[in-house]
């Protein structure tokens, strides 16, 4: 997959002790948020982060049943934009179109991400283009489900 086909995914540092979200260049647009310390509804302590941020680690408490990694460092998460009125906008797919799950996961990440305090509304787009490959997994899931 060349460059112009590999979606750009939101860095995020996987949750091991405790979560810590890098912060993308594109954040001029969403409120902030002082909250600092203050658990999200998923129980992850926040060290304050914007909106985005507390959408990912929402995000990153959906499993996929059958492998016991995230969805967003399985790399099926393409995007997380918030806009100022506080709305989420995901785009995901899955890792192919006949999944078990393809009805539940986006309904479970709309789920996490409308239980984020400040969040207004929850809009999740499932895509399959690009189809998700295993290159899109983090070196944190490739490791876990023994891709490296």
């Amino acid at each position: 997959m060349d460059e112009t086909t590999n979606p750009q995914r939101p860095q995020y540092a996987p949750p091991m002790a405790e979560p810590s979200v890098e912060h993308a260049a594109e954040h001029t647009a969403e409120p902030v948020d002082n909250a600092a310390d203050s658990p999200t509804p998923t129980g992850i302590q926040s060290a304050g982060g914007t909106l985005k941020d507390k959408a990912i680690e929402a995000i990153c408490q959906v499993f996929d049943p059958e492998i016991p990694v995230n969805i967003y460092e399985l790399g099926l998460i393409y995007s997380v934009e918030t806009t100022p009125e506080n709305d989420v906008q995901v785009v995901m797919t899955l890792t192919s179109p006949m999944c078990p799950v393809a009805e539940s996961l986006p309904i479970d990440v709309e789920m996490n991400v409308r239980a984020v305090e400040g969040v207004r509304d929850v809009n999740v787009e499932l895509t399959w283009d690009p189809p998700w490959d295993p290159g899109l997994m983090s070196e944190a899931a490739k490791l876990e489900l023994g891709f490296m």
